[in-house]
Formats: structure tokens, C-alpha cells, sequence
């Protein structure tokens, strides 16, 4: 077993080995008639996450125990607790009895305005905004997106059927999301996966931050339905396009619309909807 006190910097682009494997084997029974048998299942694993700032839990998020650093940066800087990955100055992942605490060290003037914001998230596999204390604070202003190249119909496609091949654990378990970020020519680039639909977002989102990949060259696609908190996220750190595979919700869209983010969503191979953005060239369309 791993020791149960890691710490790694933020800019290492180390991964840390948890004890907590993220798929797990369940005895189960099976029937396809009228006699059962018996079966060993691969399952997610599902574990509380702690993401404490300067000694002090701000959220506590059912996540999949894996890139949990990239997690902690990705929901710092989606949720504009940080404004660059300099901010973050360590990270210290232990794992105790209950779960897991992601223990982060900011910058003193990014944890004064946290503290400002009395926010305390409590957060299920299915719930990216709980916890909030107005509703003004559920849906945050965003600053408009500057233009950005939009990916062709034919690079959309190719992630997208790209996809199922880098969902390692879902390919075991048919029970995990994942968050991609593809190039315009539709070559994914870096993909993460977590039973929470934000979560894999924000682990993607950091894991590109502590790379350095650029923002602006291509898109990210989402194994979900879009709703708002999914658009935040991706405004928030100036992500230009965002492809879902699910629908998106009225508010997805409007705020997709407010701050020039490209939405395209219900995306199949066959078939899909731009919601916000310019449509393609009739030449280009479906």
C-alpha cells in the first residue's frame, strides 16, 4: 500500500498512485432466463473528495480517486476560485478512513476572496451548484469569449468517434463520464474520466492548465447533457466550443449565447444540434 501522506507541486506533472484503485470487482448474479449465475462485476469506484484550501474545506465532491490533482486545479480555476494555475502553490493528497482530502496551498489574496464568498458546496455525483447561498450566486456573470476558430463538421465527427476508445474505465464499467479536449483537426488530445460529469470537466480542465495546451485550438466534448454549471465551467476558462453528446437545459443555452461560447449538443455521429455559434456552411451541414 501507498504511504497515506503524498504531496507533489502544482507545476509537476507527476500522477499520484492511490491506494483506492477506481474500479472495483462486486460479487453479483446475472439472469438472462429463469436461472441466475453468478458473476464478478467491474464498478466505479465513488469516494467523498474533500478539496480544502489553506486548512479550511471549501467543497466536498463524490469523485472516481484518480487525477485528483488535476481535479483540484480544475475546479479551482472553473469555479474562479483561482485565476491561473500560479496561484495554486501545492497540493497535498492523503487519504483517510471516510475518504480523501485534497489539502491546496493559494495564494493569500485568492483565499481571502474565497472566504469573502461564504460558499460551502456540498456535491453529488449529479449536482455541480449545491450548496450556493443566493441565487444570484448560482448563476455567476462570465466575461465574453473572445473569437475563436470553430472546429469543422468533420473534425466534431472524428472526436467523437475517437471517444469510446480512450474511456478506459467506462469500457469496464458503462458507468463513468469523461471530458475530452480535441484539436480542430478532431484528434483528442487529453481525455479524463469520473463518475461526476463536472468533475471529469474540471479534471480535464486541469490537467490542460498544468500542460499548458492552448484553449483557443480546439474543442472539448462531454459524455453527458449539458446543463448551465457545464457552460460556466467551460466559459470560465475560456473554452470556445463545447460538444455534449447529451441536450443541453434553456439555461445551458442562453448562457451559451450571452457569452459567445459555441454550444452543440444531442452529438452523434449521424446527427447533431448547434444550439450557440454559427452554423456550419450549408456545404458542411449534416
Amino acid at each position: 500500500m501507498r504511504p497515506n501522506n503524498m504531496r507533489l507541486a502544482a507545476r509537476d506533472l507527476v500522477a499520484v498512485t492511490l491506494s483506492r484503485p477506481p474500479l472495483a470487482s462486486v460479487a453479483a448474479r446475472r439472469y438472462r432466463a429463469a436461472d441466475g449465475v453468478p458473476v464478478v462485476e467491474a464498478v466505479a469506484v465513488e469516494v467523498p473528495v474533500a478539496l480544502v484550501y489553506n486548512g479550511v474545506s471549501h467543497a466536498v465532491m463524490m469523485a472516481t480517486p484518480q487525477d485528483l490533482e488535476d481535479f483540484a486545479l480544475g475546479f479551482s480555476l472553473s469555479e474562479g476560485i483561482l485565476r491561473r494555475p500560479g496561484e495554486l502553490a501545492e497540493t497535498e493528497i492523503v487519504e483517510e478512513r471516510q475518504g480523501i482530502e485534497v489539502r491546496m496551498t493559494v495564494d493569500r489574496r485568492r483565499f481571502d476572496l474565497l472566504a469573502s464568498r461564504r460558499r460551502n458546496l456540498a456535491g453529488r455525483t449529479g449536482c455541480g451548484i449545491c450548496g450556493v447561498d443566493s441565487l444570484e450566486a448560482a448563476v455567476r456573470p462570465l466575461d465574453r469569449l473572445p473569437p475563436a476558430p470553430a472546429p469543422s463538421l468533420s473534425a466534431v465527427r472524428r472526436a467523437l468517434a475517437a471517444l469510446p476508445a480512450g474511456q478506459a474505465i467506462n469500457s469496464q464499467t458503462r458507468s463513468i463520464h469523461a471530458a475530452a479536449w480535441a484539436d480542430l483537426d478532431g484528434r483528442i488530445v487529453v481525455l479524463r474520466e469520473d463518475v461526476g460529469r463536472h468533475n471529469a470537466l474540471d479534471k480535464l480542465i486541469g490537467a490542460m492548465a498544468s500542460a499548458g495546451i492552448d484553449r483557443v485550438g480546439g474543442f472539448a466534448l462531454i459524455t453527458s447533457r449539458c446543463s448551465v454549471e457545464m457552460v460556466q465551467k467551460a466559459a470560465a476558462v475560456g473554452l470556445p466550443t463545447l460538444v455534449a453528446i447529451s441536450a443541453p437545459t434553456t439555461l445551458a443555452v442562453e448562457l451559451a449565447k450571452e457569452c459567445g461560447l459555441r454550444l452543440i449538443a444531442q452529438a452523434r455521429p449521424e446527427s447533431l444540434t448547434i444550439y450557440a455559434g454559427d452554423s456550419w456552411p450549408e456545404s458542411e451541414a449534416p
